[in-house]
């Protein structure tokens, strides 16, 4: 199995070419689903940003206000960095439970969609192909307040707490430009689903891990063989 991540920057259009990928049955990860997963209320991670945030942070029903705690994150870098420190960790373990229950299932490949992969760096090792989403500066910023119903000093905050579009750009294997209409991301994004298709990635890997697994135990053998180590419910 290998992966492929997509990511862009805030209000650039990750779901739009993530849902193409899912249509044709490939399996998704989003980063972003399990960001809100782990912080509904009861859960570890709600109880923990309770008592560093207060309850001035939830709503009535105990739900995270997230129009409040975002203008507070998104404003203040260190309580942007007392957040991460509270749910990334979790949000990393996560995700490599999934593709490991993914890999265990047999897939050829996987989609991660992570809008932070460069930014925090997980599992960069381990990716095959880096889709970067983006569309012009303007656009995004037109997107982003039309969507979260932002104010623009808020929309702007959240769009320079990531890494310029330019970069990703720059460190990723493809990219899609969401500057037109759907059909058009779409289309990008189908050629990209054909090409990985069409990959012989997923059996180099396989095979790979198979012959690591073939190195470790063949060492084995040989240590137990040379100093006599077996256990003696294993000797003849």
């Amino acid at each position: 199995m290998f992966i492929v991540a997509v990511t862009g920057g805030i209000a650039t259009g990750k779901s739009t070419v993530t849902k193409v990928f899912e249509r044709h049955g490939i399996p998704v990860i989003d980063a972003d689903k399990i960001a809100r997963e782990i912080v509904e209320p009861g859960q570890p991670c709600w109880h923990k940003i309770r008592a560093a945030f207060g309850d001035e942070v939830l709503l009535p029903s105990k739900e995270l206000n997230r129009a409040v705690l975002g203008r507070l994150i998104f404003e203040n870098k260190e309580l942007r960095g007392k957040l991460n420190q509270i749910t990334h960790p979790v949000i990393h373990r996560t995700i490599f439970w999934r593709i490991f229950k993914l890999f265990m299932s047999g897939h050829a490949w996987i989609v991660l969609d992570l809008p932070l992969l460069f930014e925090t760096g997980i599992l960069m090792d381990f990716i095959h192909k880096i889709v970067t989403v983006s569309c012009d500066s303007d656009k995004q910023f037109q997107r982003l307040l039309a969507r979260n119903e932002l104010s623009e000093t808020e929309a702007r905050h959240r769009i320079d707490s990531q890494m310029p579009l330019e970069k990703k750009c720059e460190k990723s294997h493809f990219v899609v430009n969401n500057n037109g209409d759907m059909d058009e991301t779409e289309a990008a994004a189908m050629r990209i689903y054909t090409m990985m298709q069409e990959s012989k990635q997923h059996w180099y890997n396989r095979f790979s891990l198979l012959g690591v697994i073939l190195i470790v135990c063949v060492t084995i053998i040989f240590l137990s063989t040379t100093f006599n180590v077996w256990p003696k419910s294993w000797r003849l």
